[in-house]
């Protein structure tokens, strides 16, 4: 009977319970990582200076990972674009800037906050960099109310604090960026004012004229030619008799950097920048960089241009890669770490995609707002006498 019972008991208990093996998950601590590391990198080619930027620069692991993330999300930002204004929910002009990357972190990466920009209307990455989320850029490319401009403004359009667009017209933001850098130098504020063209701009008179005016009121501005080898379709050889843009100033310094390369960038623009501060007045920078779209969506960009040659670029000097290799093979990050930044990224432009396309329109009766800053409201006439809308600041 004692026996029938031990073994009913047993019965009931389960089977006995072996030890749990402990499982040990390898992981990588932070520590593991080298904290920075020294890159040499391309000399840049002067004009009326004895010394450019150094040719080597320090990149820390807080500002690898800092470069890839802002420069994956803009990548990644303008192919969502892409697919946006393929389903024809964006509508209008739209230039994107995938491939020239390292131009705009690299910039910023160079200058103070506090410091101004004003671009041509390739202007979403530079958006971004100046503080405009994802969220509120992809809003305003689909004309939304949650847009950075309220969906008035679309591509070539977009604003934030110490940005100036954004701007339509073929270099007519180049003498606009001059009189920032007046009125830096008026109020004697330590600031300077970064003034972006393309090559395509270049031969553009009123440039010109703001090269002299810059250079005799010693304004503290850095004029930059983005040089990505194409104006529209033309490329730089059949548009210009010299492509050595930075040497177009004449009387004023100039450098050409290796804008694909965002420690080449980031070190030029920090030499730019103390140049200007110490009241030598402006400096040209050339950024020898390349787009993989075309000038804008309604370009194919493979009439003038081979895929063979975009391919080849995308291979060997792809701004990206280039960055994510120089931080795998020096131990700054892990490639597990650098993939965790892809998904949140991907994550980020999903979510920001999903605003864009539900967010309301801005309702007709604010058409005529914003017209001014700090203004009594006034009425505004439509297309037609008939029509009137009234403006708020």
């Amino acid at each position: 009977m004692r026996k029938m019972l031990t073994v009913l008991s047993s019965l009931l208990r389960g089977p006995a319970q072996r030890p749990v093996a402990r499982v040990v998950v390898a992981s990588r601590n932070y520590a593991d990582f080298a904290s920075e590391a020294t890159f040499d990198i391309k000399k840049v080619d002067l004009h009326r200076l004895e010394e450019g930027p150094p040719t080597q620069a320090v990149l820390t692991r807080e500002e690898g990972l800092q470069y890839y993330k802002t420069m994956q999300t803009i990548r990644r930002m303008e192919l969502k674009s892409d697919q946006l204004y393929k389903q024809k929910i964006i509508r209008g002009f739209c230039h994107l800037y995938d491939g020239q990357e390292a131009c705009c972190v690299g910039l910023e990466a160079g200058i103070k906050p506090t410091d101004h920009l004003i671009t041509a209307y390739r202007a979403h990455g530079y958006t971004y960099t100046r503080g405009v989320s994802v969220k509120e850029i992809l809003a305003e490319l689909t004309g939304r109310k949650g847009g950075c401009a309220k969906g008035k403004g679309g591509s070539m359009h977009m604003y934030a604090n110490h940005f100036y667009g954004g701007n339509g017209i073929v270099g007519a933001q180049v003498p606009l960026g001059a009189g920032i850098a007046l009125a830096c130098k008026y109020f004697g504020k330590d600031e300077i004012c970064l003034s972006l063209y393309g090559d395509g701009a270049a031969n553009q008179g009123q440039i010109f004229e703001t090269y002299n005016m810059a250079a005799l009121w010693k304004l503290p501005c850095i004029f930059i030619c983005e040089n990505n080898r194409y104006g529209m379709g033309t490329s730089v050889e059949r548009a210009a008799a010299s492509t050595d843009y930075y040497k177009r100033g004449d009387y004023i310094p100039g450098i050409r950097v290796d804008g694909m390369d965002i420690l080449c960038v980031r070190e030029a623009t920090k030499f730019a920048a103390d140049h200007c501060r110490s009241g030598k007045g402006p400096i040209l920078m050339e950024l020898q960089t390349y787009r993989y779209h075309g000038h804008s969506m309604s370009d194919p960009g493979v009439s003038y241009r081979t895929r063979e040659e975009i391919q080849e670029v995308r291979s060997k000097s792809d701004p990206i890669t280039l960055l994510k290799d120089r931080i795998l093979n020096n131990n700054l990050s892990s490639i597990d770490e650098l993939k965790e930044i892809d998904v949140e990224v991907r994550k980020e432009i999903e979510e920001a995609a999903q605003f864009a396309t539900t967010d309301p329109e801005p309702p007709l009766e604010e058409l005529g707002n914003h017209i001014f800053a700090n203004e009594p409201p006034f009425e505004v006439r439509g297309s037609n006498l008939w029509i009137k809308y009234k403006s708020v600041s």
